[in-house]
């Protein structure tokens, strides 16, 4: 678990938790969940029921899953669905987001985190990196398959080895007004970034932040830029 996977998602409970009923248990499963150097759990509400599951026994992980692509949970019975750092590791994460929207309430939310760039790391696969645009067509797969999901917000952390996409969907859009606030609403260090109801991309970069330092690093060799 790296800094910024962690900090987002201490950013992602500040913002939605209140939109969550006090008088219920709030349901949160964490897909992925064994303890790498950090664990999601530590940043969620201590009154939330947590669940953690992942492929293997291991710490932070509370359910073995028997088939990475079934979610051992009733249709419509969890509040949150959490998944960081794990997408890029799923050979098909299109089916696991289907799995994710299946199980929430239709008030539910799936936070995502996952990242746009950064070094090849098997755990056990490494298949995929995430662009701002990920969000849109997951939206569009939910909505192909039946579903109604809504892309509430989603941005490009600026910084850090893996420099996340960060989306959070909304099982059901009909239920958008519930939730009144987003982490781009204070949140500075990103880019490309969208908000439910806006067409406007904030922060917009046609160039991802790597190819930003490659071309500054090209300047600086080519003597367009000098360096005192």
């Amino acid at each position: 678990m790296h800094q910024s996977a962690m900090d987002n998602c201490k950013s992602f409970f500040a913002a939605y938790s209140e939109a969550f009923t006090k008088d219920k248990t709030t349901k949160v499963v964490e897909i992925g969940s064994q303890d790498v150097n950090g664990s999601l759990r530590s940043v969620a509400p201590n009154e939330f029921e947590y669940v953690g599951v992942d492929f293997q026994s291991a710490k932070g992980v509370d359910i073995v899953l028997d088939d990475p692509y079934l979610l051992p949970f009733d249709t419509g019975s969890i509040d949150i669905v959490l998944s960081s750092s794990c997408f890029e590791h799923s050979e098909m994460f299109w089916v696991v987001f289907l799995e994710a929207m299946r199980i929430l309430k239709p008030t539910g939310i799936f936070y995502l985190n996952a990242p746009s760039t950064g070094s090849f790391h098997r755990y056990p696969v490494d298949c995929w990196r995430f662009y701002p645009d990920s969000g849109r067509a997951m939206i569009a797969w939910s909505k192909r398959n039946g579903g109604n999901a809504a892309l509430l917000e989603s941005y490009i952390q600026k910084g850090g080895e893996f420099q996340d996409f960060v989306g959070i969907f909304l099982k059901d859009e009909s239920f958008s007004t519930k939730f009144n606030k987003r982490i781009l609403d204070s949140k500075k260090d990103f880019e490309n970034g969208l908000i439910f109801g806006n067409t406007n991309t904030l922060n917009e970069s046609g160039l991802c932040q790597n190819d930003k330092k490659l071309q500054v690093i090209s300047q600086i060799v080519s003597g367009q830029i000098l360096i005192n």
